[in-house]
């Protein structure tokens, strides 16, 4: 069992991102293929350009078990008060179960009151039904339709 006391939830750095994509690689994300350490490096950099987008870790004992991105957007609707998107979240299969996704998730919600948001949105893929019980556990509710588009595979 993991010692929650120990867990820690703080924004990622650039040496915690061989790490965040080993945890996405399990997550099996993109069937497991995950992006060269070099690459993730120049993206995480590009995050700056964002007023607030931050990826998290969870860590535990010195190592990454978990990991969530949050983008907060402001808005002209909803009489200005911004929105939040929760993204990649994953946590360690063999550690899952122990509250990292619920402690990493209970952040997310923190930081998005603490940001004035209307709302907190993420998105989860159809058949990750135990997931979809997890997200309702911690209060999600499933809202509306979501919708994609592959934009290579679409006429312009």
């Amino acid at each position: 069992m993991l010692d929650q006391a120990k867990l820690l939830v703080r924004p990622a750095t650039e040496s915690d991102l061989e790490k965040i994509l080993e945890l996405y690689a399990q997550a099996e994300f993109d069937a497991g293929k995950v992006l060269p350490l070099a690459t993730a490096k120049q993206l995480f950099e590009r995050f700056a350009d964002y007023p607030d987008y931050t990826l998290y870790v969870a860590e535990h004992a010195g190592d990454i078990v978990g990991t969530f991105a949050l983008l907060v957007m402001h808005n002209l609707g909803h009489l200005g008060a911004p929105s939040a998107i929760v993204e990649d979240v994953a946590v360690a299969p063999a550690l899952q179960g122990n509250g990292i996704g619920k402690t990493m998730i209970q952040c997310a919600l923190g930081l998005s009151r603490a940001k004035g948001c209307y709302k907190l949105m993420l998105s989860s893929n159809a058949k990750r039904e135990h997931a979809h019980a997890f997200y309702e556990s911690l209060g999600f509710e499933r809202h509306g339709f979501s919708f994609r588009v592959d934009v290579s595979r679409v006429a312009p």
